[in-house]
């Protein structure tokens, strides 16, 4: 099969929408789940977060998707977190507008005025959470019988968090004849039956390699002092940079974060007990890099989708083994590299040793070393200059270049930057396997750091946009 949108049956308009925002090749995911879908297809999708699964069922749902009339959406995409949701539409906002479709979202935490306002106008495509959805269906705000297509999107989720039945109850208001697109990082238990129920004779897609989205991570288990947690979490972070850290309670989250302060790092948090409006000002912060750390509590696991995330730190142990792969799926997305940090308290060894044989780990409980993660972000050669501190030496700057294809080699920075400048050295940060880590460094002389990252806006390699910005 070819690896081309235009070759999946794609509109024009879409593949060119997704050419202009530098999306070109798919991933798996897409290439296996967009043409049988496109085809009328119920889809059974084992993937998960990360693998790029969004574009998988967006795609087809904006080329297939009726006209909505007043409060009848046509097509539902139901997802268990606000931030999830909220990511869902944003991301498929420009392609909605490229083929003349309307997209909205609702979700809770906010107040119901305007997401009233939205769907009285009429919207093709429907994003939404479960809870606030029967909440505008019982208040008579929407009708659901015109959906004859819906997404159920990390199925597994909605089961953790409890939705499943809320799930069942929105799915028999929408047409019987309805096309469902279920994806899910499992598809066993009741998952399972889900799709036995709500699906006819689905197309199974499942992407070898994407099974496990913390695979290609490199993991550590450091057994440290109580007194001492902060400390090393601090140390993470600047030795690090992007780092998400989970705690178990929304409290232990904001002094956390509080503490990091105190030690000289921008940390935002992102919790239950924060207002949408602040929890999307904190997840804009940390993807913006103005912010070093995210402090997040198990409710928001699932709802983060950052690029660039170097490393995930356990700071709270999970509380089982399904919940050590949500918290450190946040790194290693899409093929790329990333470490996980575990903080392992006396007595929490056994617990530990549990989440470790249910995944099929042997990794060691050991002292705290930065020294170890700083071999896991090994370098395709010799630099004498710390990487994640922005330089200007003479005319010389430093780029940091993101979201790079894992197969990305030296010589194709080099040849793609020397239309920008002139450029001194490459480097490609690779894992202890020798694989991508999804980032790298362009020393570049001939122009101000700012003119150098203006000409190379909207860059892509290997169909993937690059994200290019001054090292810090």
């Amino acid at each position: 099969m070819s690896n081309s949108f235009a070759h999946f049956g794609l509109t024009t308009s879409l593949t060119d929408a997704l050419a202009r925002g530098g999306v070109t090749e798919p991933f798996p995911i897409q290439t296996e789940a967009i043409p049988p879908a496109l085809e009328g297809s119920d889809i059974q999708g084992k993937a998960p977060t990360g693998s790029g699964k969004t574009l998988a069922f967006g795609l087809p749902v904006l080329q297939l998707v009726g006209r909505a009339k007043g409060s009848r959406p046509r097509a539902l995409i139901l997802a268990p977190t606000r931030e999830l949701a909220a990511q869902i539409e944003t991301s498929l906002r420009p392609l909605a507008k490229a083929v003349g479709k309307t997209i909205t979202v609702v979700y809770g935490g906010v107040g119901y005025g305007p997401q009233k306002m939205a769907l009285r106008k009429g919207a093709d495509v429907l994003v939404a959470t479960p809870g606030r959805l029967e909440d505008l269906i019982d208040q008579r705000v929407l009708d659901l019988r015109a959906v004859d297509l819906v997404v159920v999107d990390e199925a597994d989720r909605m089961a953790d968090m409890g939705f499943l039945p809320a799930v069942r109850r929105i799915l028999r208001q929408t047409s019987s004849d309805r096309q469902t697109l279920l994806f899910s990082a499992t598809l066993d238990g009741e998952i399972a039956v889900l799709s036995r129920d709500f699906q006819v004779d689905p197309v199974r897609v499942e992407v070898p390699g994407f099974e496990d989205s913390s695979a290609d991570a490199v993991h550590h288990f450091w057994r440290v002092d109580h007194a001492d947690r902060v400390a090393h979490v601090a140390d993470v972070v600047r030795a690090s940079g992007k780092t998400i850290v989970f705690t178990r309670t929304r409290h232990g989250a904001d002094r956390l974060a509080k503490q990091l302060g105190n030690e000289g790092l921008a940390a935002v948090t992102m919790h239950g007990g924060r207002s949408q409006s602040q929890r999307e000002r904190a997840l804009r912060e940390f993807s913006k890099g103005r912010a070093s750390a995210l402090i997040a509590t198990d409710v928001a696991a699932r709802g983060i989708h950052v690029d660039d995330v170097a490393t995930v730190v356990h700071f709270d142990v999970a509380g089982d083994a399904k919940d050590y792969k949500h918290r450190s799926g946040r790194t290693a997305r899409a093929g790329a590299g990333g470490t996980v940090v575990t903080m392992v308290l006396r007595g929490q060894e056994r617990e530990v040793s549990r989440i470790q044989r249910e995944l099929g780990m042997e990794t060691v409980i050991g002292r705290p070393s930065v020294e170890e993660l700083t071999e896991s972000h090994v370098a395709t050669k010799p630099v004498d200059r710390p990487m994640t501190n922005a330089r200007e030496l003479g005319d010389t700057v430093s780029l940091y270049v993101g979201n790079l294809p894992w197969s990305a080699q030296e010589h194709e920075l080099q040849s793609l930057f020397s239309a920008y400048g002139n450029v001194g050295s490459v480097t490609l940060v690779n894992d202890r396997r020798g694989r991508s880590k999804g980032y790298g460094f362009v020393e570049m002389s001939g122009a101000s750091v700012g003119v150098l990252v203006d000409r190379a806006r909207g860059v892509s390699l290997g169909g993937r946009k690059l994200q290019v910005r001054p090292a810090n």
